[in-house]
């Protein structure tokens, strides 16, 4: 099975990494700089799963792909997807199986409409990982999942074949069948968690410890879940336990990615994020006052960086 990971990045450069080490046919597809990078100091992974350096890893560059791939996993930011999908769709082919880990759920209309919804599966992963100033992949935290299916619920052959490759990277594969579900899922704990941190602009613990600060992180994670709900994806009750758990922990450092990026001047996903979970409520004539907030805030944030 030919595995096209799309970026060498924290997220790419993890499980691509893992599963070439596992002896798996991986090829990265990046930039010319990170091409350079990787072919001197390799694709060096710090974990604690176990530290690795896998010297000369396989790259390409978009100009140079001529072939399909079996597989292209696919971990870049909303906002850089158009670019993506052009430096990839050469390595789509009519058996290729694209298995996006973007958050929110717009990516996959743009995906179906470029190559067909039969070729593009469902995917998400939760891992805390980045890149560090040596560029190395630094693993923040033991915890690591990448889920994938076919969004018709069905066990198909081939999600049978990437489960049985992906299970060698001992990175807590999971090939479900329930994919749509766990995607909303996902979404609601991250909007629920960037919504928050990003207006409030501290951590959980922070919000919790002031008058008022229970009753709005719970509040946002409310008007998230009725947008599941409404979509026909309401959050299981485990779930939304545990999540609640998760945003009411007294002194949590816990933050949103978005949160941190705009912290450091960076482009965030307030569209896909928190804009289409707002859109999607008004569809369905949800009120969302504290979303609706937050996506202002984001909005404005983005205005201000031009």
């Amino acid at each position: 099975m030919r595995i096209l990971v799309v970026g060498a990045g924290a997220i790419g450069g993890y499980f691509g990494g893992r599963l070439l080490q596992a002896g798996n046919d991986v090829t990265f597809l990046v930039r010319p700089k990170r091409a350079s990078e990787l072919a001197s100091a390799g694709l060096v992974i710090k974990s604690p799963a176990g530290d690795v350096t896998l010297k000369n890893p396989p790259t390409v560059q978009a100009d140079k792909l001529a072939e399909p791939f079996d597989v292209v996993l696919l971990s870049c930011k909303a906002f850089d997807l158009e670019d993506a999908i052009k430096s990839f769709a050469p390595a789509v082919g009519p058996n290729t199986a694209i298995i996006p880990l973007l958050n929110g759920l717009l990516h996959l209309n743009v995906l179906d409409k470029k190559f067909g919804a039969e070729r593009v599966l469902g995917g998400l992963c939760a891992i805390a990982v980045t890149l560090n100033e040596a560029r190395e992949v630094v693993q923040l935290a033991p915890m690591q999942s990448l889920n994938f299916g076919e969004r018709d619920g069905a066990m198909s052959e081939r999600v049978r074949a990437i489960a049985k490759a992906f299970d060698s990277g001992k990175f807590g594969a999971v090939a479900s069948e329930h994919i749509m579900q766990d995607m909303w899922e996902k979404w609601v704990f991250l909007a629920s968690l960037a919504a928050s941190t990003c207006l409030m602009r501290t951590s959980v613990g922070n919000i919790l410890a002031v008058a008022g600060g229970k009753d709005f992180l719970l509040g946002m994670l409310d008007e998230c879940a009725a947008i599941a709900k409404a979509s026909g994806f309401e959050p299981a009750g485990p779930f939304f336990q545990r999540t609640a758990g998760l945003l009411t922990t007294e002194g949590s450092p816990m933050t949103a990615s978005m949160f941190r990026d705009i912290k450091a001047g960076l482009p965030v996903e307030a569209d896909h994020v928190i804009g289409d979970l707002v859109a999607r409520a008004d569809a369905a004539k949800i009120p969302v006052p504290k979303l609706r907030i937050a996506y202002t805030h984001l909005k404005a944030y983005e205005k201000q960086r031009g």
